[in-house]
């Protein structure tokens, strides 16, 4: 590993979750660095003819990309690396690349020294760090969509990621001195938990999300402004091998913060922070999601830091009722009080204790009308103050669905993913109670129906307008099944094809469905919005 010893001090700026530099002091670094050996740097000889440029650490400038002893909310200490590189446009005006670093002494690696063939007679030349080859006019850096980062709270990939900078070397006797001027920007992902299912899991990436381009191929202006030249990706992935620790209660950067290269911009970010969890899941591993959705000005050479309390939801298992039933499926012996009866795995047999008749309140309601003008509704609670078919059909159709396989949530002490999103009402147009979109009131004239559903994630700037329902599963006979897999919902409505259907939406991938289920099945009472 690098040692970085360039120290600097810089104000903060609170926003949501995240606090955003004003601006960070750190410089340019080339795509990989070697360790430095302390004890062993030795200036080398420079060679006849060559010209040397030196970067130097001073108050309130740059001087290298890679961090280390950075801390949330001021500065970081940085310094030259070995392998570093710069390029350098000669008297002819063409970009030349210098030989590595040369550091004078571990003590003093905020100073460091390049070489240059070629010929350098100007007052000032102009500097560039890229991760690019200058074949041409057009300076170019890839800011990359996968980046890797090796252990927790380490910045040594920055240069092979993307970062970016410019200067002008000012001549000084027979050679310049530079500093650099950083033209991307950077996240730190600090983020925290007090969730056990959290904290027996391992962070092993940070997948960020924008409805802009936040990497690609960029050409770097004379001023170092990047624009977009090819290669746009609306996606950064930051992989941590075999992942960080995150039994963090409090922020503790040693433990799991995670840098990333980011194109310059204001950007509305859906973060998912990405978990494996080894302990939890009835089936064995699992890998899935936390997301939260920030917006950050995302100034060049600028640094945000991005804080986080992961926490999946957690669904209370003691909503599963027949339809309109008095109480709950397994009410009085659930999975949590003194004598349960209630399975909580899909790997568990049938508990013959489920409700068989109508002598138990936890039975469903058996009232039926063959009027072709009833609406057959639920009276008890909760069912009655479930949406109506006509509204589940409106959810369905104009709902805008999106299936979400990685979304993380709890539920009777175990930990699962998958479910759906839906508009809210209050985002459908039209949304009403007395009919569907095609102006039928299915509360009479319905009947089954299955519509396609997106299996991509709604738009991160049109994340609030969204509800998530998970696959909770449902009870048949006593036995708990497709948990993760599907989500059954009961609505208010029954049905009219007699005294045991009724109306109900069931969520799975790729698609939604209205659905004449058996009222004796245990399904789910969610909550819309």
């Amino acid at each position: 590993m690098n040692t970085f010893m360039k120290r600097t001090t810089i104000g903060s700026v609170m926003q949501g979750l995240c606090y955003g530099f004003a601006a960070l002091l750190f410089a340019a670094s080339c795509a990989n660095d070697d360790t430095v050996q302390e004890g062993k740097q030795k200036e080398n000889n420079i060679p006849a003819g060559a010209t040397v440029f030196t970067g130097t650490s001073q108050p309130g400038t740059t001087t290298r990309t890679a961090i280390l002893n950075h801390t949330k909310g001021s500065g970081a200490s940085v310094n030259w690396s070995s392998s570093d590189k710069i390029w350098v446009k000669d008297d002819a005006g063409t970009w030349q690349q210098s030989t590595a670093a040369t550091i004078p002494s571990v003590a003093t690696q905020s100073f460091a020294k390049f070489t240059l063939s070629g010929t350098y007679t100007g007052a000032s030349h102009d500097i560039l760090y890229t991760n690019k080859a200058v074949t041409g006019s057009q300076a170019q850096v890839e800011i990359k969509a996968e980046q890797t980062q090796s252990a927790p709270n380490n910045f040594d990939h920055a240069g092979e990621s993307g970062d970016c900078g410019i200067a002008t070397g000012s001549r000084v006797g027979s050679g310049y001195n530079f500093t650099l001027n950083h033209k991307a920007a950077y996240l730190c992902f600090i983020p925290r938990s007090s969730n056990p299912y959290v904290n027996r899991s391992k962070l092993i990436k940070v997948e960020i999300m924008s409805d802009d381009d936040i990497a690609g191929t960029y050409d770097i202006a004379a001023d170092g402004t990047l624009t977009l030249a090819s290669g746009g990706s609306k996606t950064i992935i930051v992989t941590t091998g075999s992942g960080f620790a995150i039994d963090n209660s409090t922020e503790d950067m040693s433990k799991n913060a995670t840098y990333a290269v980011v194109a310059p911009g204001t950007h509305t970010f859906r973060i998912r922070y990405w978990l494996r969890n080894t302990t939890d899941n009835p089936n064995g591993t699992i890998e899935g999601t936390v997301s939260k959705i920030v917006t950050l000005n995302c100034t060049a050479g600028s640094i945000n830091d991005i804080t986080a309390n992961l926490a999946p939801r957690d669904y209370d298992g003691t909503k599963y009722y027949m339809w309109d039933a008095q109480q709950n499926y397994w009410a009085g012996h659930e999975w949590n009080s003194a004598d349960p009866w209630q399975p909580t795995t899909t790997t568990q047999p049938a508990n013959t204790n489920f409700p068989k008749n109508n002598t138990d309140p936890r039975y469903h309601n058996e009232a039926y009308s063959s009027s072709s003008t009833a609406e057959n509704p639920a009276t008890h609670e909760p069912c009655k103050d479930l949406p109506n078919v006509n509204e589940m059909v409106w959810y369905a159709i104009k709902g805008e669905p999106h299936w979400d396989a990685d979304e993380l949530w709890t539920t009777m002490d175990h930990l699962y993913k998958g479910g759906m999103w839906f508009k809210k009402k209050a985002n459908i147009n039209g949304f009403n109670t007395t009919s569907g979109p095609d102006g039928m009131d299915w509360r009479i004239h319905g009947n089954a129906r299955t519509w396609p559903a997106s299996n991509s994630l709604p738009s991160v700037t049109d994340a609030g307008t969204y509800f998530y329902l998970p696959a909770l599963g449902y009870y048949l006979y006593g036995q708990l099944r497709d948990v993760g897999l599907m989500g059954y919902y009961i609505s208010s409505s029954a049905g009219h094809w007699g005294s045991s259907g009724a109306n109900s939406l069931d969520i799975g991938s790729g698609q939604v469905r209205l659905y004449r289920y058996a009222r004796r099945n245990g399904y789910s009472v969610g909550v819309f919005e």
